[in-house]
């Protein structure tokens, strides 16, 4: 992909708005950009999108996903006075809550709102050592009264809230910033990789599924991985950077600009170790630089992909992102597409004799 198109893809990935629950308008920009190039697309019962380039010589599968949804809201009720009290969508910290501006996405179209809180002129000493606690927060969008937010602005109990936040390019383009990156960088990753392999006729059948509510209890990742029948799998993640102050490297080990990282574990799921050691062999033959994970925390839908039917092997992928679950993350250019290449050169040496040694506990 040209660097100007490349960068516009990303563009439009991280500045479309699709909490868990509300994916079409990503589902719609990734079957636009596969649709020539695959054999076959289904959409299972949540929603999920899944491509498919068939090769019928081969008896094995592989999957790669990526969940398309993103942190958000959830309208809960509008007040008397017109302001709008919500549920969270996924793990917001109230702290990356406050002050920030909003889009509602109404039958009527999209409004535009700021998170209110009470001004620090006529908080006490007690008050603003506090951290902000979510129920006492709302959104602002300028209505006067509850009717008036229901009928002028057409917004309903049950709408959907995502961050307005812009995809903006830094340093001349090598580093970009915006929402969404957990995991719109995963599911450009995944666009990317699909259009590179249908091009090259891998070794055996790739299934891509960009999945649904990840965020919520990777739901959709059980659903497209009970559909797809894989033998094995590559889940594509935004990974968690430990390079900017106020967080260590015992706590997270990537760093940006240096490459994709492979995770050891997580909170979710302890990869497969001949398929992890397999990437890793592969990637220092290839030359592509990689990084390696251990964090406490953290769930992806590897773990999901993983427990489905029999068992799958998997590795966890993941484009360092700097400030994840925030109105703002960070990313780098280079990372992502090493990652495209890594993820490509993976799946073009998947021989059916390399999967059936994989699979092997023997």
């Amino acid at each position: 992909m040209a660097s100007d198109e490349f960068e516009n893809l990303l563009e439009e990935l991280t500045n479309v708005g699709g909490p868990s629950g509300f994916e079409e308008p990503v589902r719609l920009i990734v079957e636009r950009e596969l649709e020539s190039v695959i054999d076959v697309r289904e959409i299972d019962g949540l929603g999920s999108s899944i491509s498919t380039l068939t090769n019928k010589s081969s008896k094995y599968r592989v999957l790669l996903t990526a969940h398309m949804d993103e942190l958000g809201l959830l309208v809960k009720r509008i007040t008397p006075e017109g302001f709008l009290k919500f549920q969270p969508i996924g793990g917001w910290l109230p702290q990356a809550i406050i002050g920030q501006r909003w889009i509602v996405k109404t039958h009527k179209g999209e409004i535009a709102g700021i998170t209110g809180i009470k001004t620090i002129h006529v908080m006490n000493a007690k008050e603003r050592g506090e951290v902000f606690d979510l129920d006492g927060m709302f959104i602002d969008v300028g209505a006067t009264s509850d009717e008036d937010a229901r009928s002028r602005l057409g917004i309903r109990p049950g709408d959907a809230v995502y961050p307005d936040s812009k995809f903006k390019a830094l340093e001349g383009g090598s580093r970009f910033i915006g929402k969404a990156w957990d995991d719109r960088v995963g599911v450009a990753v995944l666009i990317q990789v699909m259009k590179s392999l249908a091009g090259a006729k891998p070794p055996i059948t790739v299934i891509g599924a960009a999945t649904v509510q990840e965020e919520i209890g990777l739901r959709g990742a059980q659903t497209s991985g009970y559909l797809a029948e894989a033998d094995i799998a590559i889940n594509l993640e935004s990974g968690v950077a430990g390079d900017y102050p106020g967080i260590s490297l015992d706590e997270a080990q990537e760093q940006i600009g240096s490459g994709p990282s492979i995770f050891f574990h997580d909170s979710s799921m302890i990869p497969n170790t001949r398929f992890r050691d397999f990437v890793v062999d592969l990637a220092e033959r290839e030359n592509i630089p990689i990084q390696f994970n251990v964090l406490s925390g953290y769930g992806q839908d590897g773990s999901a992909i993983q427990r489905t039917r029999g068992g799958v092997p998997v590795v966890n992928i993941g484009v360092p992102t700097r400030y994840l679950h925030s109105h703002q993350g960070l990313v780098a250019r280079t990372d992502i597409e090493e990652c495209v290449r890594l993820v490509t050169k993976i799946v073009t040496s998947l021989t059916d004799d390399v999967v059936e040694n994989l699979r092997s506990f023997d």
